[in-house]
């Protein structure tokens, strides 16, 4: 067998056609692939390896379309973009119950779902719950006293002292720092962690734990509270 005449081998290009861009169709013909335009007329001239009957093929084999127009390369090469992880949604704010309005029920939610971050019972959720309803009626309060806290996020203003939050809590005790304690799920924290640590506290009434904590100078007055805490608590998912 003859060798095929230099232009027609493999790897190699008729001198003087270019490649168009556009839409393209493709034959066989004898030992030559004819590509060509969407006008008809030759646009590439690619030679095969050897001689073959003429066979028409479809040129979809061989480059990718739709319809008639010919994918983009940056269709073709452009790769997916990676999966970005996505963190659980938001809880939805719950539905206020007990009297509340919605900004004391999300105050309470903060209250709720900090004790239960921290592994603790029922009766801990309660006792912060009607501890903050009679401190703070469940607003984040900040202090006339504490010029520091009116540039934090608050609901309210109050003039007891330096006391300041959900809890009333007074940095000048050594609670905290004001940020932390104008901070409802910080405050709820410390509430707990003071809770935990007054003996025997599971068995006492709400107003007896409450008050362990607190030190307040009204000791009876978060037994009033207990009921509708413990409403809201059962209320938060």
């Amino acid at each position: 067998m003859k060798p095929l005449p230099r232009q027609f081998r493999p790897g190699r290009r008729r001198p003087g056609l270019a490649v168009k861009t556009g839409a393209v169709s493709a034959v066989v013909v004898s030992a030559a692939l004819f590509v060509t335009g969407s006008s008809g007329s030759p646009v590439e001239h690619l030679p095969v390896a050897a001689a073959a009957p003429a066979l028409a093929y479809d040129v979809s084999i061989l480059l990718p379309t739709t319809g008639t127009a010919a994918i983009s390369p940056a269709e073709v090469v452009t790769p997916a973009a990676p999966a970005v992880p996505v963190g659980p949604p938001a809880p939805q704010p719950p539905r206020p119950v007990a009297g509340l309005n919605q900004t004391q029920m999300n105050n309470a939610a903060v209250i709720v779902r900090q004790g239960r971050a921290q592994g603790l019972p029922q009766k801990a959720l309660v006792v912060a719950v009607a501890t903050a309803m009679q401190e703070s009626d469940l607003y984040n309060v900040a202090s006339l006293a504490v010029p520091s806290s009116l540039k934090l996020p608050h609901d309210g203003i109050s003039q007891d002292h330096d006391s300041v939050g959900l809890f009333q809590q007074r940095a000048s005790q050594g609670w905290g720092t004001v940020a932390e304690l104008m901070n409802p799920a910080h405050s709820a924290m410390l509430f707990y962690n003071a809770l935990v640590r007054v003996k025997g506290w599971q068995g006492m009434s709400v107003t007896g734990a409450a008050q362990a904590v607190q030190r307040s100078a009204y000791p009876g007055a978060y037994q009033k509270h207990a009921d509708r805490a413990a409403q809201v608590v059962a209320a938060i998912a």
